[in-house]
């Protein structure tokens, strides 16, 4: 394109991991440069609605800080970019895949652990990184960081991962936002919000344990203890009992154990429910009736209620309340979660799954300190993890465990590949680092979590410098190693296409002319009023748990409250919650400045009552810890906690702590059940004040 067409506007995705996955309008300056990022307007959900980090990509694509070329380590661990040389890219991919061959001929394919997660969303980027895995027969991976637990729990009631079409919020009476905060993570849902506000009058209601943003905009704000949503669940669905608020026509025809259901609730009251909530009687009778009143009551569900021990309790227990109710059968009623199981995406050549051998060991990513540091349990039996290739994800930043994540990464035969676009903390212990495009910088496809739409993009300016793609990195390692698959030998357009046209839609040029395809089933469908997705097409108050886990043991017949993993105790007697910043996306952002200035540093919100009660002021530096570290940061005083819960707004990086060690350090790896799950809103803690004279 020659230089008089520029500026022009060009369309992309966002590909960040965000339920949104919003189209955008992109300002391009040239061949390699963007300047102002925008929402897609005649995108029915985005409608022209981005947040502020994305709206500022230039400032992350542009940074001078970017990584450009492929790096070799020559210094220690952990130091950052001056223990590295340039090198180039064969001298690079010769010693990584070196490395990988003699870890496997001394071990076993399954020595070499191909680890990654959603720093892109993009169906190629993301997920070719398992035709690698399957390919070469390495050790697969259980990704427990985020959903896993909320899966779980949905899908045992529902039997799939969809629900009601976001844009029907419009239509509700009653929007129950619980456990999220889109203000800082969705902005796109408080349009709709916003919408049914104006025109229907519509109340909204919050669920969370502290005031967040989105708080602050509801008409009802339940501040309940981390954990104890289950409860909370089943003291409404007692109250909807005994108002005769339920639709039992709905209830006979779509549900499969209503009368155990009935007669379980009844001990499970508002007042037993206070005790475990903290939330007053009260309160909890005002929302049952408030959601009971209005049939078109729209749940739209979060992660952040199911980051706990019982995380899948919990979200089982909350989504039975619009089958109580009939919401389902009404526009503007129902529950969304997230929308994984509407597109059906054959990407059988894109994750090689015509290769996969599936008695390869599969370990859990958010255990990735153990598994590196050789726990038996871990390994299962298999050779230790000596070859490392990270590819989309931060661990030593995200995983939990910090300390044990650090100890396994610096053992001196472990060898590690990372592929990234800033020298992370992560890509600080590698041997190699190799640098990746942005997203504006190759072609890809995404289907939405938070909507309905099917996205395909391609690549818009010219990559930075020498930067290749997942897609391509992937496939030269394979290739030196002597591996071949057609999802290696095709590029990532004739991927999608392929993709696209196994799954019976139109192919890639089609679909990226048209930007986007609308994939609703339509209301009837989307709200499950042909049947929920299980073996009786029944929604399932009792369900069997074994379908969507192995651990099962101590899950509920019934809805119910589950004790989460780490309660409090005498010497941890604090609840932690580690929630998102608004300025960061995961650790994803954490490198702009404007980003960083807008939120300041890590710190403590604290409320003034337990202040008070421990002597700390305003801005003093305290220590939280438990049995597995310790932290310095200082407090700002909050009022909208519940009394002993405490939060870290991050994910900050370890050295923006004021010793080196981020908030992740606190938290256990032991995973949730029925299927593991990382538990990062499941921690107790002790907080002291730290002597003036430690730190002067």
């Amino acid at each position: 394109m020659s230089a008089a067409e520029y500026p022009r506007h060009g369309f992309s995705t966002c590909p960040h991991d965000c339920p949104s996955t919003c189209a955008l309008e992109v300002e391009l300056l040239d061949e390699a440069s963007i300047g102002r990022v925008r929402g897609a307007r005649e995108n029915d959900y985005t409608a022209g609605v981005i947040c502020a980090k994305v709206a500022r990509y230039a400032e992350r694509i542009h940074h001078p800080e970017r990584l450009g070329r492929p790096l070799r380590r020559i210094g220690p661990k952990g130091q950052g970019r001056d223990a590295f040389v340039e090198t180039s890219w064969d001298e690079a991919l010769d010693e990584v895949s070196a490395a990988f061959a003699g870890a496997m001929q001394r071990h076993g394919s399954q020595t070499l652990w191909p680890y990654h997660y959603a720093g892109t969303m993009g169906l190629v980027q993301r997920d070719s990184i398992e035709l690698f895995r399957h390919l070469l027969g390495t050790s697969r991976q259980h990704s427990t960081f985020c959903i896993t637990l909320a899966d779980a729990g949905w899908i045992a009631g529902t039997g799939a991962k969809r629900g009601s079409d976001p844009r029907d919020m419009a239509h509700s009476d009653l929007i129950v936002l619980w456990g999220c905060n889109p203000v800082y993570t969705q902005v796109n849902v408080m349009h709709f919000v916003a919408r049914a506000k104006r025109e229907r009058g519509a109340k909204l209601v919050v669920v969370d344990p502290y005031r967040t943003a989105t708080a602050d905009k509801a008409d009802l704000h339940l501040m309940l203890q981390p954990g104890s949503d289950g409860a909370l669940a089943c003291a409404v669905m007692h109250q909807l009992f005994a108002d005769d608020r339920v639709d039992r026509d709905y209830l006979e025809r779509y549900t499969d154990a209503p009368a155990q259901l009935e007669a379980h609730l009844l001990s499970r009251t508002p007042a037993w429910a206070a005790e475990i909530t903290g939330l007053d009687e009260t309160r909890i009778i005002e929302f049952a009736r408030l959601y009971g009143d209005r049939p078109r009551s729209f749940l739209r569900l979060g992660y952040g209620f199911t980051r706990s021990g019982n995380g899948a309790a919990n979200m089982h227990a909350v989504s039975c309340l619009p089958a109580l109710t009939g919401a389902w059968r009404h526009r503007g009623g129902g529950a969304l979660y997230a929308n994984a199981d509407l597109y059906g995406i054959d990407q059988t050549l894109i994750k090689g799954l015509d290769v996969l051998d599936p008695d390869t060991r599969v370990l859990d990513q958010s255990r990735i300190g153990d598994v590196l540091c050789g726990n038996p349990r871990d390994l299962q039996g298999g050779p230790p993890v000596d070859a490392l290739l990270v590819q989309n994800t931060n661990p030593v930043a995200v995983a939990p465990e910090t300390r044990k994540v650090l100890a396994g990464l610096n053992r001196d035969d472990l060898f590690v590949c990372v592929h990234e676009q800033f020298m992370t903390e992560t890509a600080a212990m590698a041997d190699i680092v190799l640098p990746a495009t942005m997203f504006l910088e190759h072609d890809d496809f995404y289907q939405a979590g938070g909507h309905t739409h099917l996205q395909v993009t391609r690549g818009l300016v010219r990559p930075y410098a020498e930067c290749r793609s997942n897609h391509q990195v992937l496939a030269a390692i394979a290739t030196r190693l002597g591996y071949s698959h057609p999802g290696f030998e095709l590029d990532a357009r004739a991927l999608i296409d392929d993709a696209l046209r196994r799954s019976g839609l139109p192919g890639e040029a089609e679909l990226a002319r048209a930007r986007w395809r609308d994939c609703s089933q339509g209301f009837e469908g989307n709200n499950y009023l042909d049947g929920f997705a299980t073996p009786d097409r029944r929604f399932h108050f009792r369900p069997d748990w074994r379908r969507v886990g192995n651990d099962v043991e101590n899950m509920p017949q019934l809805p119910d409250h589950v004790s989460p993993q780490n309660p409090r105790d005498a010497g941890h007697p604090f609840r932690l919650v580690a929630a998102p910043a608004r300025q960061f996306l995961n650790t994803s952002f954490t490198e702009t400045r404007s980003s960083r200035l807008a939120e300041g540093r890590p710190q403590l919100l604290l409320s003034p009552l337990d202040a008070d009660t421990l002597g700390i002021a305003d801005g003093d530096l305290v220590r939280i810890g438990n049995r597995l570290a310790d932290i310095l940061l200082p407090v700002k005083l909050f009022e909208g906690l519940p009394a002993t819960v405490v939060v870290v707004e991050s994910i900050w990086p370890n050295h923006a702590f004021i010793e080196g060690l981020g908030i992740n350090a606190l938290v256990s790896a032991e995973p949730g059940i029925p299927n593991g799950g990382a538990v990062y809103h499941d921690t107790a803690i002790w907080i002291r004040p730290e002597p003036e004279d430690q730190h002067a």
